[in-house]
Formats: C-alpha cells, sequence, structure tokens
C-alpha cells in the first residue's frame, strides 16, 4: 500500500490496526459508544486521524492518552502497532495508580468465594429470615 493510501484512513481501522480493539466492528461500536474522544469531543467511525493528534480511548477499566505518530490500514504485530502511537506519562501513570487500587480491592468486594452453610444461615437471618435455612 502507498504512503497516499494511508493518508485517508478512518479512525475506527487505525484503532483495529494499532491493535487497540480486536476487530474493526469493535472498533466502531466502541467509537458509537463515545469511548474515543478528541479535543474533549466525541468522534465518529469515518473521523481521519492525522499525525499529532491526541485520543483518549478507554478499553475495559483503562483509559488511555495517545498521541498518533504513524497511519496504517494493515494490523500487523504487536511491536509494529506500538510505533503508530505513543502514549503521553501522564497516561500511564494514571493506568498504573488504577491497577494497582484494583488490585488492592479497593474498587470492589473482595470475597473468598461461595458461602459455606453456617454463612448462608447467617446472611437468611440477616435479611429477615427466620433463621433456619429453607433452600427455595
Amino acid at each position: 500500500m502507498s504512503d497516499k493510501d494511508d493518508d485517508k484512513v478512518r479512525l475506527d481501522k487505525w484503532l483495529w490496526a494499532a491493535r487497540f480493539y480486536k476487530t474493526r466492528a469493535l472498533a466502531k461500536e466502541a467509537i458509537d459508544g463515545g469511548k474515543v474522544h478528541h479535543r474533549g469531543d466525541r468522534c465518529k467511525p469515518g473521523k481521519e486521524p492525522r499525525i499529532g493528534d491526541e485520543y483518549v480511548i478507554r478499553t475495559g477499566f483503562d483509559e488511555r492518552t495517545v498521541v498518533v505518530r504513524a497511519l496504517s490500514v494493515v494490523r500487523r504485530g504487536a511491536p509494529e502497532a506500538q510505533t503508530l502511537y505513543e502514549e503521553t506519562a501522564d497516561s500511564v501513570r494514571r493506568r498504573e495508580e488504577a491497577a494497582a487500587m484494583r488490585k488492592a480491592g479497593a474498587l470492589g468486594v473482595q470475597t473468598e468465594g461461595r458461602p459455606t452453610k453456617k454463612q448462608r444461615r447467617q446472611i437468611h437471618y440477616l435479611r429477615g429470615g427466620s433463621g433456619d435455612f429453607v433452600d427455595d
């Protein structure tokens, strides 16, 4: 593919080529769902990214701020895909902090698995049951 063809690349195709999303359809769905922003505004799948543009991309728990360094419409290996963008230092720091909080259990309830029979009786009692365990 020539350089002239790479000048006109859709945002959903670039996100797929840069390996942010597994399929182009998922990339389009994420853009339509408001998970990709440029200069604080939501994007459209047909938007043409330019070198130097900064995008905020949410995937799962992570939110990345990336700067476009190269354009491509071809999906290649991960090492090549990482050359298409550069993540900002602030974005990397925020992602690492969020991952550490998730690992520490600060963002949810940590359980030890399924409750035992005794624990189920106690839960039933706390919810206003008579104390006798009856399985519905």
